[in-house]
């Protein structure tokens, strides 16, 4: 008697790209799951060392997902979160080798937050929560799709607290060239304070929000 075999799953099927695609909005990891937001008030003054540290953190979160699913069933319970954290530790530390190495400039910038990589709940939450009961593909997806949306709200808080607080992208002078400071504008030294970081993502919270208040009245 033939067995049928099962029909393997495609790679990138709906169910797998909602790995991706959900944690930019619906199920953001800082404006929905509260989490990651000392990153958000600590590195988004300018945003190159933005940019880096969402670099950083999806490499780690990916890599980190991937080998936890791959040894999820040979850790035992009593020891996963050391386990989990060994992991962590490790990739970070490569990280920030790689970042020293050639990244100089901004590894002095993001100083002790690289290293806080280690703590930060999104990569525990997603390893604990998903990584530990999957396999490594939707695993991987999960991690870079959680790292993006995490990504994503760093890059904007930076862009809009060093564009009015220091009147540059990137280092170079925009506003300069915008004809703004001949008619009496002035660099808003507000944005650089990490309060503004915290009403920032509080706006886009409130707009996240606003566009989804269907899901959230339907809970």
């Amino acid at each position: 008697m033939s067995v049928e075999k099962q029909p393997k799953e495609a790679l990138f099927a709906p169910k797998n790209m909602k790995l991706i695609f959900n944690p930019l909005n619906k199920e953001n990891p800082i404006t929905v799951q509260v989490l990651g937001i000392c990153s958000a008030l600590a590195v988004t003054v300018k945003l190159e060392p933005a940019v880096v540290m969402s670099i950083s953190v999806l490499a780690v979160l990916a890599f980190a997902n991937v080998i936890i699913s791959l040894l999820r069933n040979t850790i035992a319970p009593r020891i996963r979160i050391i386990v989990q954290l060994v992991v962590i530790a490790s990739l970070v530390i490569l990280v920030d080798q790689i970042l020293k190495a050639f990244a100089y400039e901004v590894s002095k910038q993001l100083s002790v937050f690289v290293g806080l990589i280690i703590t930060n709940c999104i990569l525990m939450g997603r390893l604990e929560a998903f990584a530990m009961g999957n396999k490594p593909w939707p695993s991987l997806l999960d991690g870079i799709g959680n790292a993006l949306g995490y990504a994503w709200i760093l890059i904007v808080v930076a862009f809009f607290r060093e564009l009015f607080g220091s009147g540059t992208i990137w280092g170079f002078p925009v506003l300069e060239y915008t004809g703004l400071y001949h008619i009496g504008y002035k660099n808003n030294g507000l944005m650089i304070l990490p309060p503004m970081a915290l009403i920032i993502v509080g706006i886009i919270i409130w707009i996240q929000r606003y566009r989804n208040r269907e899901l959230i009245e339907n809970k």
